[in-house]
């Protein structure tokens, strides 16, 4: 390791120092750190919390570090700065974008609010804050169908931005619901025949499906749920055997918190190319010179943190 003009720059590191060397940097820093569920495997082994993007969002508003160091990509950044704008958030790649997220802008969300003026819109938490903020209430792939329910006194739901969560919470409501044409490419990639042929190498093996996934697809599931429902099913399950419908970055947890069972990624195509941009390196470089901070302007802040404490007003079960 050597510094020039105050920026460390790694020479020559191997992972078991460089793991302990960021421990020694979030104590130092007064720092936490986040890892998303579908992180690299050593990031999730040194993270402080692992979970989903609303859930760590949530879990750093209520740690008393200063610093919040979130290992996924943009959209979650900026959900951990809205729920605790008084703390510094770090984004460890600034370049770690939701290809999904982008599907949908202010612009593209006004347009869609003009050709249905009286539809009240649901917006997934995998959204930007300026879309958040325009949006009247936040959901997440757990309680998409709860938060539609909630809606009592609406008759159309606008959806955005993902339409195979929105197709899917449709089947659960009373309502008309509108849906934006996007997607996320990783699950969107997991096709009927990828399941089928897996399906028919493990017979006795459960297929677990996250709502993302084509409607097809969640046609021949056993189980359907967010990341989270995936850790707690598997868990609690008597079955010894699971096909995973999601990123592959889930198998690290599941593996290690059910040693007796044995899990199977649904296709090699389940991987996302931007969850698996954040490196040791990146996260101990960012802390080191305090850089990659993510904020949202105050306006955008107040409208977006108002859709997502409406949500977090649902009741759960």
């Amino acid at each position: 390791m050597t510094q020039s003009n105050g920026i460390y720059i790694i020479t020559c590191m191997e992972d078991k120092e460089l793991k302990k060397e960021i421990r020694r940097l979030l104590k130092e820093r007064n720092a936490i750190l986040l890892a998303h569920n579908y992180q690299r495997d050593e990031i999730q082994e040194i993270a402080d919390i692992t979970g989903d993007s609303l859930g760590l969002s949530i879990q750093a508003g209520k740690t008393e570090k200063e610093v919040i160091v979130f290992c996924g990509v943009h959209f979650m950044a900026e959900s951990a700065y809205i729920i605790s704008p008084h703390k510094k958030v770090i984004l460890p790649r600034m370049d770690a974008g939701c290809p999904m997220a982008d599907m949908i802008d202010a612009k593209k969300l006004l347009a869609l609010k003009e050709r249905h003026p009286d539809g009240v819109v649901v917006t997934y938490v995998n959204s930007s804050a300026e879309v958040k903020a325009l949006s009247d209430i936040c959901c997440t792939s757990a309680n998409a169908v709860k938060v539609v329910q909630s809606l009592t006194n609406a008759k159309k739901i606008i959806m955005i931005p993902d339409k195979n969560l929105a197709q899917y919470t449709a089947q659960f409501v009373d309502k008309e619901v509108v849906y934006y044409d996007g997607f996320c490419p990783t699950h969107h990639n997991l096709l009927e025949r990828d399941v089928i042929k897996i399906k028919r190498q493990h017979p006795d093996a459960l297929f677990i499906a996250h709502p993302e996934c084509r409607p097809e697809v969640l046609e021949l599931a056993d189980h359907i749920c967010s990341t989270s429902g995936m850790y707690s099913y598997a868990k609690e399950s008597d079955k010894k055997e699971f096909i995973i419908g999601t990123e592959m970055g889930l198998l690290y947890r599941l593996r290690k918190e059910n040693p007796g069972k044995k899990f199977y990624l649904a296709s090699k195509k389940l991987v996302c190319p931007n969850m698996k941009l954040t490196r040791l390196e990146d996260i101990y470089e960012s802390l080191s010179n305090m850089s990659n901070i993510i904020t949202v302007p105050k306006d955008i802040r107040s409208s977006a943190k108002a859709a997502l404490d409406k949500m977090l007003a649902v009741p759960r079960d």
